[in-house]
């Protein structure tokens, strides 16, 4: 059984801190009106930490907590207190809720913003950078199995330093995977972000995705018309998602129902969370684009 759920992020909320931000009740309003029957709590403090304030907020709106995601700077030894303090609190959220998956992500870096989609000219980290930032993750993914009982995958993203085929296959190959296994995100990973080939990547890792409990994916869709105008301009990736790079599911290039196809043959049974990043000041009305995804999700088989 694959079941759909959706992300505040796909309401504009990437910072708890963001004044731009929704309600996080009217976000769970929304998600259920939308469809959806679980989700994500979002960057740590934008949902009450009180666990029995958000317990009855979720049972009011029929929704689950499904996974939480720590998207902070790995990369960043001066930021590694800030890194620690974001997944404990997010480990203790998970559980207190009985959801089963942390998501890591190295967030954003700025010397590798104006690189996003650009593999062969992204800058690497020397040896003992690179070391020291694996070991990083590898702590953090430690400390949710064995601390927590939680299953930890690594998310690639875009203008991050896990975001090329060759960093991510090189963290999988150095840190253990019964501590760490693969968050797939169909954006990031597309061809036409990261320049993955989405299926081939899905199909030689699919025993890690969906290796033992770890059955957790992010879907979002990605146009390809403004990704090629956001790398060529260099576009930061918080611009490039208030210009809609991460379109409805079904209208851009990832090919969902390949990955479907592939889900179905490896029985992957659990949670798929759309997460289509956009401007909290956009355009666009995120809960109708929340209706429109889950409804093509449902035309193409999930």
């Amino acid at each position: 059984m694959i079941t759909i759920g959706n992300a505040p992020c796909s309401r504009g909320v990437e910072f708890a801190t963001d004044p731009r931000n929704p309600p996080w009740r009217r976000v769970l309003a929304e998600n259920a009106a939308a469809g959806s029957c679980g989700i994500e709590p979002g960057p740590v403090g934008f949902m009450p930490e009180d666990p029995v304030e958000l317990a009855e907020a979720l049972d009011e709106h029929g929704q689950t907590l499904i996974g939480g995601v720590v998207f902070r700077a790995f990369h960043d030894p001066a930021q590694w207190d800030d890194v620690l303090d974001g997944a404990l609190r997010t480990c203790r959220a998970l559980v207190a809720h009985g959801a089963r998956h942390l998501v890591l992500i190295d967030s954003i870096s700025p010397r590798r913003g104006p690189t996003a989609g650009r593999a062969h000219e992204a800058e690497q980290m020397e040896p003992a950078e690179w070391a020291a930032l694996r070991d990083r993750i590898a702590t953090v993914a430690r400390m949710g199995t064995d601390e927590f009982g939680l299953t930890v995958g690594i998310h690639a993203h875009a203008a991050g330093f896990i975001d090329f085929e060759p960093e991510l296959e090189r963290l999988l190959d150095e840190v253990d995977e019964a501590h760490l296994k693969i968050c797939f995100d169909t954006g990031h990973h597309s061809y036409s972000y990261a320049g993955y080939d989405l299926v081939a990547f899905l199909e030689r890792h699919i025993g890690r995705i969906g290796y033992m409990h770890f059955k957790y994916m992010h879907f979002k869709d990605i146009d390809p018309g403004v990704k090629a105008r956001a790398v060529a301009s260099r576009t930061g990736f918080y611009y490039a998602c208030a210009q809609g790079i991460f379109c409805n599911l079904g209208q851009g290039d990832v090919d969902f129902p390949a990955v479907r196809r592939i889900l179905l043959e490896i029985g992957f049974q659990g949670w798929c969370t759309v997460e289509q990043d956009c401007d909290p000041a956009g355009a666009t009305v995120p809960v109708e684009d929340a209706r429109a995804n889950r409804e093509y999700l449902r035309l193409i088989g999930f």
